[in-house]
């Protein structure tokens, strides 16, 4: 057990939380006490000290209060160009008094729909922070978005983050489209003040039979700010969800992404970016299972990281005994800027099936000294030469969003962390 005791911290976060969703609590609870949060040399988190890290940082393991919010904040945090609607969390409270009124999506607090199955995607059993989550939560949001809905403006998640009081903050969203049913989200937060706190977030997203949903996501919290997320997906028949993770600071970071394929003719996608320098940490764990024949993922991460920073990839594709005519694509490409830099890489296929198309790779390398030599010789200065081949590096995950908006503004963060602009 860790030296991070479920009694010395935890109980806490647990005497706090709200009596609602009692069945779905108990059996958060039951998952955290059974396997305690990761010890240093638990296999899922060998690489990411992540308790470690939490002790050592969060001295009020408590939550985190409130903090207040103005529409000037909010207005002045959207990024140039956006065209659509805005739900703002402060604290991981959702806000609905300066959240926009989504024409033909429902939105409301967890709290007011009991009957969602919280937990059911993003099971507790599989992750111990997504039981914690699960078993203290204070409150999330619930979307919903109906059968036959195009909803062609994006939906941006806007959170506002800072120590108050305590230092943890447990988001919880719960998405669900319907049938044939269209839209594309955006998650990004604000980091306010210096001081750390701790994010352990959860998603749950509930795709309809051909339904096409986009999840793009922006990390470039303070440089103190510790995060474990928990991101599930349940992809029916003909659906497709896509998902952009870019990750460029932090202290230290977990993803957890899972994309479950449950119907034929159905497509996951996953792609990211993570850019890092100083001594940010960022682990990407990703998980996609096919269950049903026909079916296809794609899955692309690239890391760039200089100075002392470390990444961490580890991903894995199981294909099912019954899920003939797979076809699986993952690939973690990772450039090293620094002697001091770190990245491990493991992707992983488990196939239980005998008629597939999978393959999986990975690469760890430095820039190519001829490809910069070839553009020095042809009058760019070496820092623009450099900041052009990275570009390149990332371009191939930056076109994959497909709304405008966000790809420039991504691309803009890219250029300012390069040094130049092109």
């Amino acid at each position: 057990m860790s030296t991070l005791t479920i009694q010395d911290t935890i109980q806490g976060l647990l005497a706090a939380a709200p009596d609602n969703f009692s069945s779905s609590r108990l059996k958060g609870k039951e998952n955290l006490e059974a396997q305690g949060l990761p010890a240093l040399k638990a296999e899922e988190y060998k690489f990411t000290p992540i308790t470690k890290k939490l002790e050592s940082s969060i001295l009020s393991f408590s939550p985190a209060l409130p903090i207040t919010v103005t529409p000037e904040m909010v207005q002045s945090a959207i990024f140039e160009g956006f065209q659509g609607d805005v739900l703002v969390f402060s604290n991981g409270k959702y806000l609905p008094e300066l959240s926009s009124k989504i024409e033909g999506v429902e939105v409301d607090f967890i709290s007011a729909k009991e009957n969602t199955a919280l937990g059911s995607i993003a099971k507790p059993e599989k992750d111990a922070f997504a039981a914690l989550n699960l078993a203290s939560f204070q409150d999330g949001i619930f979307i919903s978005v109906p059968k036959k809905s195009q909803i062609e403006k994006p939906i941006l998640l806007l959170s506002f983050c800072q120590a108050n009081e305590g230092q943890v903050i447990q988001p919880r969203v719960w998405i669900e489209s319907g049938d044939f049913a269209e839209a594309t989200f955006m998650d990004m937060t604000v980091s306010l003040g210096e001081q750390s706190y701790f994010v352990n977030k959860v998603v749950e997203i509930k795709g309809g039979i051909n339904s096409q949903i986009n999840y793009y996501r922006i990390q470039n919290e303070g440089k103190n700010a510790i995060e474990v997320s928990n991101i599930e997906t349940d992809i029916l028949k003909d659906a497709r969800f896509t998902s952009v993770n870019l990750s460029l600071s932090g202290d230290m970071v977990r993803n957890n992404l899972s994309l479950n394929l449950l119907g034929s003719n159905s497509e996951g996608n996953m792609y990211g970016i993570y850019m890092l320098n100083g001594k940010t940490h960022v682990d990407n764990h990703t998980n996609v299972d096919h269950t049903i024949p026909h079916a296809e993922s794609n899955e692309l991460y690239k890391g760039i990281l200089a100075d002392q920073s470390r990444g961490v990839f580890n991903g894995k594709i199981f294909v099912r005994q019954d899920a003939q005519k797979t076809n699986a694509f993952q690939q973690n490409n990772n450039i090293l800027l620094s002697e001091d830099a770190i990245v491990n890489t493991k992707p992983q296929l488990e196939i239980w099936a005998d008629d597939v198309k999978c393959s999986h790779g990975c690469t760890v390398g430095q820039l190519d000294e001829e490809a910069l030599f070839y553009l020095q010789a042809r009058g760019i200065d070496k820092v623009s030469a450099k900041g052009l081949l990275l570009y390149a590096f990332a371009g191939e995950v930056l076109e994959k969003i497909e709304d405008e908006s966000f790809r420039d503004y991504a691309i803009g963060l890219i250029q300012e962390r390069l040094g130049s602009k092109f």
